[in-house]
């Protein structure tokens, strides 16, 4: 009853192969399932794959209430060196919230070669009011139901949005604003055009943030907030691993 989709496998993984290394971090509230059809078509590609479990995440709402921004930190740092022990290249990247951590690691391990940011959360949808609120109603109400969780995408995750690790996320998201100018690695930037839950002005504030001499933003017209698990996961995938083909030399096919 804590996990929607508990069927699905949400533990971390690391799928060997090549020397070209891809890290992929779910976003928030949700698991390791989000990233594992990306991470399954990446290592059929030759790349080694590896998805970490960040603190508060596929045990109990409460959880999540219970860390901080610095905690999943931590998590990507470690599964970051711990790719790094097998690969030669590493590509980081993920979903949302993970999209923000991947941009984490870019502006601490400058010898990270490119970033994968699918739908960053660097803005959430939401209006003022809802923030000063969130603020506000978090030390007397735990957790927010989300809306809309029927649907037939394969996600899995809370069904409810723990108030104060949603605190949590709007400081990584202050975090992130700093350290854009410290990114110089390409970036590749992926958003549906139907989502409902980062702010659509934030692909290009990252793109003239960021000091890269490449970022490349693409819109995908029939995906919501999880594009990598919607209609158009195909399309992304051959986006993807053409990115990861220009950004590290000698990469698998």
């Amino acid at each position: 009853m804590m996990i929607y989709n508990p069927h699905l496998e949400g533990d971390p993984f690391l799928w060997e192969g090549g020397t070209v290394g891809v890290l992929l971090i779910h976003g928030f509230t949700a698991t390791t399932a989000e990233v594992r059809p990306m991470g399954n078509i990446l290592h059929e590609h030759g790349y080694t794959v590896a998805g970490p479990l960040l603190p508060g995440h596929y045990t109990k709402p409460a959880d999540l209430n219970r860390v901080h921004w610095q905690d999943w930190v931590r998590t990507a740092e470690s599964a970051y060196h711990e790719l790094k022990r097998h690969c030669t290249q590493i590509i980081v990247g993920g979903e949302s919230t993970g999209a923000l951590l991947a941009l984490y690691l870019a502006s601490e391990f400058l010898e990270i070669r490119g970033v994968l940011a699918y739908a960053p959360a660097l803005q959430l949808a939401m209006s003022n009011f809802d923030r000063l609120r969130l603020y506000l109603i978090s030390p007397f109400i735990p957790f927010i139901p989300k809306q809309n969780m029927d649907d037939d995408t394969p996600w899995q995750g809370y069904s409810v949005n723990p108030t104060r690790g949603v605190i949590q996320l709007l400081r990584l998201q202050k975090e992130i604003y700093k350290r854009l100018p410290a990114i110089h690695q390409p970036i590749l930037l992926v958003q549906g055009r139907l989502d409902a839950t980062v702010h659509p002005t934030v692909p290009a504030l990252i793109a003239e943030s960021v000091s890269s001499q490449h970022t490349e933003i693409h819109w995908m017209e029939n995906s919501r907030h999880v594009a990598i698990l919607d209609k158009e996961l195909n399309s992304i995938a051959k986006i993807t691993l053409d990115f990861i083909s220009r950004a590290c030399l000698g990469a698998s096919e």
